[in-house]
């Protein structure tokens, strides 16, 4: 027999067991990482997130986890699904509360059922499927979503009758480069030249970079990077999704999993960005400055990753969501997929239109971007 509980707290999941289960590929799915962001107050009922994680049992043994939350608006997705809920709002249908199985304010694309070697894949998804069929029949929340499903994830959902919604995201790739000379000289003459004068004019401003494991950080740079990370959101008149304390808290608990960069001139910080790291990708998550110094966001954000990943046999570099201008720096654009389980008929069948139209807008779009990309012809 198959047993599914929500609980409203991810404290009460045994951390041994769902970082068995969960492997150490990806940190935002470490129990670390996820209480972190429970016990900071950064996700948590007053910020419109209600924790409702997953368990599921057979036999009394945990076979499989899956983050979950209750949610009251589409704020920190990166899926963007507003649109579909003014209609169900315009129809005379609440939209929200909903369901989202996603890792909070990342956009970063893995498994999201996390569940464990040699249990029955299929048997799990329909379980999880069955358990929202039931909870939703008081009408409690009319959708559930999945962002950012890996390949083999998505294949199982779609398998359930999720409807799938594609977007494009942008990732660097690692192809046994040797150092980062070795990697400019894939790219065209025109493209390889630009990135060297970009990098050249960081030093001839006075700025040097520093990478640092988040072993080595102090209480002070990591107050310097909460700064600058809040002065992003600033600049935008929003308030940070993340408060100090959540730092404060993967500092203390997953600090070899983080690094930091800082850029310096004249003995300040002036800028400062927040990697994490998995077993083979590199994950570009937070970044912020103060003064706006030519090229500085390139170099700091994606010039030091590619280096890192390269120094360390990293395979890829993730660096989340939207940015065009990466694809001269040699990012790739990439499909990502989120599953998505309407209650309703008459809107699933509107919104599963409107997604089969996306899907070819989002499909050309890669072809088109794909031809700008800085490599050499013949590659």
């Amino acid at each position: 027999m198959i047993k599914v509980t929500s609980v409203e707290s991810i404290a009460t999941l045994p951390r041994k067991k769902w970082n068995q289960i969960a492997g150490q590929e990806v940190p935002f799915l470490q129990h670390e990482y996820l209480s972190a962001l429970e016990e900071s107050g950064s996700v948590s009922p007053s910020t419109g997130w209600h924790p409702r994680h997953l368990k599921i049992e057979r036999e009394g043994e945990i076979i499989a986890l899956m983050p979950l939350y209750l949610k009251e608006h589409s704020q920190g997705e990166y899926v963007f699904d507003q649109g579909w809920a003014n209609a169900f709002h315009q129809n005379g249908l609440n939209y929200y509360p909903k369901w989202l199985t996603a890792i909070p304010f990342t956009p970063c694309q893995s498994t999201r059922v996390l569940i464990k070697d040699g249990s029955d894949h299929k048997m799990v998804y329909e379980s999880i499927l069955q358990f929202f069929q039931k909870e939703n029949a008081d009408n409690e929340a009319a959708t559930w979503h999945c962002l950012f499903v890996d390949q083999n994830e998505q294949q199982h959902l779609e398998s359930l009758g999720l409807l799938i919604r594609k977007d494009v995201q942008f990732k660097w790739f690692n192809r046994g480069y040797s150092s980062f000379e070795a990697y400019l000289q894939r790219l065209s003459a025109r493209k390889r030249k630009n990135i060297k004068r970009e990098r050249r004019r960081i030093k001839e401003q006075g700025i040097q970079l520093i990478r640092l494991s988040g072993i080595e950080v102090s209480d002070e740079q990591w107050q310097v990077f909460f700064d600058f990370y809040k002065m992003t959101y600033l600049k935008y008149r929003m308030n940070a999704y993340l408060n100090r304390s959540f730092f404060k808290l993967i500092a203390e608990q997953m600090a070899e999993r983080l690094l930091l960069t800082f850029a310096i001139k004249e003995g300040r910080y002036v800028g400062a960005a927040l990697s994490l790291i998995g077993s083979n990708t590199l994950y570009g998550r937070y970044w912020g400055c103060y003064e706006a110094f030519n090229n500085l966001h390139f170099e700091v954000c994606y010039y030091q990753g590619i280096e890192y990943c390269i120094e360390n046999n990293l395979a890829q570099f993730d660096s989340g969501a939207q940015g065009e201008h990466k694809i001269s720096r040699g990012f790739e654009p990439v499909i990502t997929a989120s599953a998505h389980w309407i209650k309703e008929p008459r809107f699933a069948r509107a919104i599963e239109e409107f997604i089969s139209a996306e899907k070819q807008h989002i499909s050309a779009y890669q072809d088109r971007i794909t031809q700008h990309l800085p490599f050499k012809q013949k590659d």
